[in-house]
């Protein structure tokens, strides 16, 4: 009877236990169902995450192996580095410049003949590489006042005969200059300061292009002072002022006139005032007047020599650059203008009024510039120098025009080949006007 009534007392305890356990059960195989769908969540997401660095494995890869190309440059950099002995930072730069070419009849012996020759010749075509330019450009730490100091120095191949074996190295360029927030100076071989733009051209390097033809680009000494300032938060004006020499070296000197009776050199004033304004990041607008102002000393006679000059840069889209100078003056030889040279004319010579008059002349160049892509850009330009007759002796050059077109595309960021084809016509009061092509392929590689 004692173990019915236990037994009965179990069964009853264990019963009235269920009902209290059964909570705690289903909530425990709740958070085990909640346990089971996170973890259906994360090996989702691992497996999402897997799939995107397996797709960017690939240029992860690239990254790592650029990552170690720019390490090893900068290790060979460190190591080839080049200081001069005051241990400022020195760059080697230029081009060389291979150029194959032919002129038609009228070329003369020049490699790129400047004006056409009247008597006619064999056509000639020819390859060279004499239009390299090589050069240093060296960098100073900061001075006084914050400024910075820096210098170039660029020669090329372009005298000497002209064949193979027969070439010599010529200063093009050469300059030292001083820079500060607002103003700077220069002094050194360059440009006029009145005319710093000219055409692009492969073809035309030893000469600038469109010389004799509206192109007054002589390197000559000169030392100049430069301002700055501010007109805005998108336009600025830059003034250039300086003195330069001229040079009246090769100019035609009249029959009339013996050449030892000209002053070679004479100090000359010169000036070039630009406006600028940015349109937007890529585009602007450049305008720009100059002068020169000079005499020239001739059989004791003062020549003037005076030049009124306006240069301009225009990109309205960003693919398309409009550039070009536009002068007027006499006495412009040295300067590279008046036909072939023709700066001034002696009238009655070798009489009691003997007189020496300068030659008038106005002329000037424009170039087309479209940027097709990062690669491949298309160049067509002219010009021409245009002599007052009435000025000249019989025989003189009246015109001399001069138009090209060109095509460059870059095979690699420092690889540049490209094609030009131009031409010059030049018209002398005799009426003769002879005209010349020029057909020229260059390959040129820059570093």
């Amino acid at each position: 009877m004692r173990i019915l009534l236990m037994i009965v007392l179990v069964m009853a305890l264990s019963g009235a236990a269920r009902p209290q356990a059964a909570p705690g059960l289903g909530a425990v195989l709740e958070r085990l169902e909640r346990l089971e769908k996170q973890n259906t969540e994360l090996l989702d997401e691992i497996r999402r995450l897997r799939r995107e660095v397996e797709a960017a494995g690939g240029p992860l890869r690239a990254l790592e192996e650029r990552i170690e190309v720019e390490s090893g440059r900068v290790a060979e950099q460190d190591q080839i580095k080049v200081e001069s002995t005051q241990r400022v930072p020195v760059r080697l730069t230029g081009m060389a410049l291979f150029n194959v070419f032919r002129n038609t009849r009228h070329g003369g012996a020049a490699d790129n003949p400047t004006t056409a020759s009247i008597a006619r010749g064999p056509a000639n075509s020819s390859a060279t590489l004499r239009q390299s330019v090589v050069g240093l450009e060296f960098h100073g730490p900061e001075t006084f006042h914050g400024g910075r100091f820096r210098g170039s120095l660029l020669l090329d191949l372009f005298s000497g005969a002209g064949d193979a074996l027969n070439q010599q190295a010529r200063l093009r360029t050469a300059s030292i200059e001083g820079q500060w927030e607002t103003r700077g100076f220069l002094v050194g071989q360059e440009k006029p300061i009145f005319a710093p733009r000219e055409p692009n051209s492969l073809a035309q390097v030893g000469v600038s292009p469109l010389t004799a033809a509206g192109n007054l680009w002589r390197w000559r000494p000169q030392a100049r002072f430069e301002q700055r300032v501010k007109l805005g938060s998108a336009a600025d004006l830059q003034a250039r002022i300086g003195v330069t020499q001229t040079d009246e070296r090769g100019i035609s000197v009249p029959a009339d006139l013996d050449p030892g009776q000209i002053e070679q050199r004479r100090p000359a004033l010169e000036g070039r005032f630009q406006l600028s304004r940015a349109i937007d990041d890529r585009r602007r607008v450049e305008v720009a007047p100059g002068f020169h102002w000079s005499e020239t000393r001739a059989a004791g006679a003062s020549v003037p020599s005076r030049l009124f000059s306006l240069d301009w840069f225009v990109n309205p889209h960003a693919r398309v650059e409009f550039s070009g100078t536009w002068f007027a003056g006499r006495n412009l030889a040295k300067l590279g203008a008046g036909g072939v040279r023709q700066g001034f004319t002696v009238l009655r010579p070798r009489t009691r009024d003997q007189q020496i008059i300068p030659v008038r002349t106005r002329g000037g160049w424009a170039q087309l510039s479209l940027l097709a892509t990062p690669r491949l850009s298309f160049n067509l330009y002219g010009g021409q120098d245009d002599p007052h007759n009435r000025d000249l002796v019989p025989g003189g050059i009246a015109k001399n025009l001069a138009y090209a077109a060109n095509v460059f595309y870059k095979l690699a960021p420092n690889v540049v080949v490209g094609g030009e084809v131009s031409q010059v016509r030049t018209q002398f009061l005799n009426g003769q006007r002879p005209l010349n092509n020029h057909y020229d392929l260059a390959v040129a590689y820059l570093f």
